[in-house]
């Protein structure tokens, strides 16, 4: 009777992994997502100093090289000159830089928390309710992608030329991302969360506390951060109505007066303040919502 024949292994070949332990191809792979990183994760400060360093030198170049003229193109020395002349107040209307970046920041700051406080609850009403969905939508999506000068003559009409036209115009700039991010951030929530919670005996209230808004709150932070650029970006035009003081009507004040040199220097504040801001929001985001890119 011929014997069983069992193949021999050779000492060079490859055992069978042992129970529990993942082949060679899996492991390299397992190995390969645990090494893995989104791109955008890590530190980019070295890159952002180089670019703006560049930036910087390319118009330091063109101004002493003279290839713009000053009216077009001032000197970083002559805009660094313009910012120490208006924190000594000696611009036109005899208004400190402090003071006009007082009056702007009261009116983009309580305008972004009047829209926050009423946008982002619409914005969850929308995502949880037809019947809500279908009152704020259509106007919403109506007048969002609107800019603000179109409806500016219609804002000073109805309200005059005092600070709440100013207000309700940056107001109205920075309702509009928040309502529709608290709306896709509810929109995101899978049914599976919701049932599990109503079937541990959740309330609606409950699930809305403890589920949806979680859940939505990575999109939320996000408009807010779109909505506080917006808020800036419109507040040269709210200022445009009567403003005495404020950053936006310091650079159109300095604009008839031909000063390019202030208008880059508020154009900078501007840009240097909205960003600021934003680092504060990722902050306060990575704070809250620490599992934001980790699922």
């Amino acid at each position: 009777m011929p014997h069983a024949v069992t193949p021999a292994v050779s000492s060079g070949a490859a055992a069978t992994p042992a129970a529990g332990t993942p082949p060679p191809a899996a492991a390299r792979a397992v190995k390969a997502v645990q090494g893995y990183h989104m791109p955008g994760e890590g530190s980019s400060t070295v890159i952002s100093i180089v670019t703006v360093s560049l930036l910087f030198f390319a118009w330091w170049l063109t101004s002493y090289m003279a290839w713009l003229p000053p009216l077009v193109l001032p000197s970083p020395e002559a805009v660094w000159t313009a910012f120490i002349d208006g924190l000594a107040g000696r611009l036109q209307g005899g208004k400190s830089l402090v003071e006009h970046f007082g009056w702007s920041f009261g009116r983009v700051f309580v305008a972004f928390w009047l829209a926050f406080l009423t946008a982002v609850p619409i914005g969850i009403l929308m995502g949880v309710s037809r019947i809500a969905r279908g009152v704020f939508d259509p106007p919403i999506e109506f007048y969002r992608p609107l800019p603000p000068l179109a409806y500016l003559p219609l804002v000073i009409i109805w309200f005059g030329i005092d600070e709440t036209s100013k207000i309700i115009l940056i107001y109205l700039a920075c309702f509009a991302p928040l309502a529709v991010a608290a709306r896709a951030g509810v929109r995101s929530v899978t049914i599976e969360q919701v049932n599990a919670a109503a079937s541990m005996g959740a309330s609606q209230v409950q699930i809305v506390r403890h589920v949806i808004l979680p859940a939505a709150m990575p999109e939320i932070l996000t408009g807010m951060r779109i909505a506080i650029g917006f808020g800036w970006t419109t507040l040269v035009a709210a200022e445009m109505v009567a403003a005495t003081a404020g950053l936006g009507q310091m650079v159109l004040n300095a604009s008839n007066f031909l000063r390019t040199d202030v208008v880059i220097m508020g154009i900078f504040v501007i840009g240097i303040v909205a960003y600021v801001f934003d680092l504060m929001m990722r902050r306060v985001e990575t704070w809250l919502v620490p599992w934001k890119g980790k699922m």
